[in-house]
């Protein structure tokens, strides 16, 4: 193996600190690498592959498109894109639908949307007001708004006109407000910031100061979405409807595919021909997968056997913290889950793979669990025997 990750870094830059594993194909919730080597996956890819690997349904569905079309650009229709935005919808509760081919270029969009809407509106507003320890991608205009210095620093300066409020904490969301404000923008639940979830006193509260004050709500679902926290969306848990929303990952089950979202009130005074484009976005492969991934979550009710697992795996992870004094707290909901350790996350999470589990970090000292949304109770077991291996060597 050491010898084919030597062959395939030659002539790449380095810009990922990968762990020193070469995966080969996956199965259900297990992957497996080239030596044969098999793992329990509670990572997913960051919480993209939620219906696994080898969904022989999805992966016909692909195929069948791949024979009949894969490219056409945005200056015509497709039919795959038509069926795809109707499944968004469908579930997201949202009137308009603009696919992208990442969250990160969702995000793009959805700012853009905003300061559109501000200008079409004639209010001079641009400003934003986004969340400490908040995570958005990796461009300019998604970390401009992402809350770590650590993200903004190296590549300043950023957009202007952006301040950071305190998660959870209403009253420092309304000291930032100005005449310029034009939107807030937060993850109902963080998960590259620490698996933090929003009270509901907090969202509610963002949803009535936008209400009254004219301002747009822009709720990123790109991670905490698709079914992962128990809803389709996080933010449908709490009855706050955003104005926008930037999705991704999970919606297309590992085809590269993202999407913002507006309501029919935002989309009358934003984006219009020319504003806005992409040359793959509503390519017709993705948005076969799209459309594909949005009927199977539907006809075998994901969201539902996420809240019965996510329970059980919440339970379990609450007897682990009051097993070992290392571990110091749970966070999240469903199946997405953290568990705040004492030592560097890093190091138990080298340890994991080692025992055959995959999974990840959220900030230095947060395991984050995030495994395909089709695991079982035995899943949950298995993975914890593995866990409980890698917090006591």
């Amino acid at each position: 193996m050491n010898q084919y990750i030597e062959e395939t870094n030659n002539g790449l830059v380095h810009t990922y600190n990968r762990f020193p594993v070469v995966l080969d194909r996956g199965e259900g919730v297990y992957l497996y690498d080239t030596d044969g080597k098999k793992y329990l996956d509670f990572a997913a890819g960051i919480a993209v592959s939620g219906l696994g690997y080898g969904n022989q349904e999805l992966n016909q569905t692909l195929k069948d498109q791949v024979d009949r079309l894969l490219h056409t650009s945005n200056l015509y229709y497709n039919t795959s894109c038509g069926e795809a935005a109707a499944a968004l919808k469908r579930v997201s509760e949202m009137d308009r639908i603009f696919f992208t081919n990442s969250g990160t270029e969702a995000i793009e969009g959805a700012l853009k949307s905003a300061r559109k809407y501000a200008w079409k509106k004639g209010t001079g507003r641009y400003e934003f007001i986004a969340m400490d320890h908040s995570f958005h991608g990796r461009s300019i205009g998604a970390v401009s708004v992402t809350g770590s210095e650590a993200y903004r620093t190296p590549f300043e300066p950023m957009l202007p006109g952006v301040s950071f409020a305190k998660f959870n904490d209403l009253d420092s969301v309304k000291a930032r407000v100005t005449d310029c404000t034009c939107a807030i923008i937060l993850e109902p639940l963080q998960g590259e910031g620490g698996i933090n979830r929003a009270d509901r006193e907090f969202m509610e509260g963002i949803r009535r100061l936008c209400d009254e004050e004219g301002i747009l709500m822009i709720c990123d679902e790109i991670q905490c979405g698709m079914g992962r926290t128990g809803e389709m969306f996080a933010w449908q848990s709490y009855g706050t409807k955003p104005d926008i929303m930037a999705m991704a990952k999970a919606i297309g089950n590992g085809i590269p595919v993202g999407a913002f979202a507006m309501t029919e009130k935002v989309a009358e005074y934003s984006l219009e021909p020319g504003d806005h484009g992409t040359t793959y976005g509503g390519n017709p492969l993705a948005c076969a997968a799209v459309a594909k991934t949005v009927e199977i979550f539907e006809r075998e009710d994901i969201v539902s056997h996420v809240r019965e697992i996510g329970g059980y795996l919440a339970g379990k992870l609450d007897a682990l913290v009051s097993e070992y004094d290392t571990v110091l707290e749970r966070r999240g909901v469903g199946l997405i889950q953290g568990i705040k350790v004492e030592e560097p996350a890093g190091e138990v999470i080298s340890r994991a793979l080692e025992a055959g589990l995959i999974v990840i970090s959220a900030r230095n000292n947060v395991i984050r669990l995030v495994p395909p949304l089709i695991i079982e109770k035995k899943h949950v077991d298995e993975m914890l025997e593995k866990l409980k291996r890698a917090i006591e060597a």
